[in-house]
């Protein structure tokens, strides 16, 4: 078993970063989710409600070394702007059900994000210190943070599972009497860890894996919510795979893909590197 890709979303439900090589640290993987949307009262954005941010890039020195620039943000139709870390102070915001601080970014840049997703109540804000969030203490350790991630600083899926999961919906049309939709890339699932190998779905019993030199135990499984549902190409909304996964993977009112990993050493991994059970 082996890692086929890498990925980091420098600003949370941007666009989709690929890495050759990435620095696992503590929190997560170097240059993951520092970055969000936040609207006036606080309360992330995400591509659930505004689809275009999947059209803005964003580059850090871990995606674009010669950027110079703490992140750089891109998109069609718009002149890329950089933006550097902000000293603001720091506001609150709120992720999902957890209350954290970020700092604004300089004016400039959220007038950018705003200008791009036609809205004028949102604000970029950064993570100037991941360690500030620790993890939920049913699945993490003290000493356990991430940054601006959903739940647990790293999220891992397979191609075999995906493979499963094509087959499923193709098998599950045709008992419809409908056309099959086309097969969903890996990229759906915006996960920083792609492995290969092993049996489909088998990372739902993993407990502890090594990727090359670095350790990970499992935190828990993905639920998943309808962001898998829209389309990377288009921004376009279907019924998968979330309607396949309610079928074949949904137990305990959720439906399930990919797992959550919580870094026990740190160091770079590759695309390439062996996966290895313990």
């Amino acid at each position: 078993m082996e890692v086929s890709a890498l990925a980091i979303h420098p600003v949370k439900s941007t666009a989709i970063r690929h890495l050759e090589r990435a620095e696992v640290r503590p929190w997560g993987l170097a240059g993951d989710r520092r970055w969000m949307v936040v609207d006036d009262g606080g309360t992330l954005v995400t591509a659930r409600e505004v689809h275009e941010l999947f059209s803005i890039t964003a580059d850090t020195p871990e995606t674009e070394p010669e950027a110079g620039t703490a992140l750089r943000l891109s998109a069609d139709g718009h002149e890329p702007i950089d933006v550097v870390e902000p000293d603001t102070a720091p506001i609150p915001v709120r992720l999902h059900r957890h209350d954290l601080v970020a700092r604004p970014a300089e004016e400039t840049a959220s007038a950018w994000v705003r200008k791009v997703l036609g809205r004028d109540d949102l604000t970029l804000v950064w993570c100037d210190d991941p360690e500030r969030r620790s993890l939920n203490p049913a699945y993490g350790r003290p000493g356990d943070h991430t940054a601006f991630a959903d739940g647990y600083p790293v999220t891992l899926t397979s191609l075999d599972s995906l493979a499963r999961l094509n087959e499923w919906m193709v098998e599950d049309a045709l008992q419809r009497g409908e056309e099959p939709e086309p097969p969903l890339p890996i990229e759906r699932f915006r996960a920083n860890v792609v492995v290969r190998g092993a049996e489909p779905f088998a990372e739902d019993d993993w407990h502890r894996l090594r990727i090359g030199a670095v350790a990970f135990r499992k935190a828990k499984l993905i639920d998943r919510c309808v962001m898998t549902t829209i389309s990377l190409v288009d921004l376009t909304t279907a019924k998968e795979p979330i309607r396949t996964l309610a079928r074949h993977r949904q137990w305990d009112h959720n439906t399930w893909f990919g797992i959550q990993l919580i870094p026990e050493t740190t160091g770079p991994i590759e695309v390439g590197d062996p996966v290895v059970l313990e």
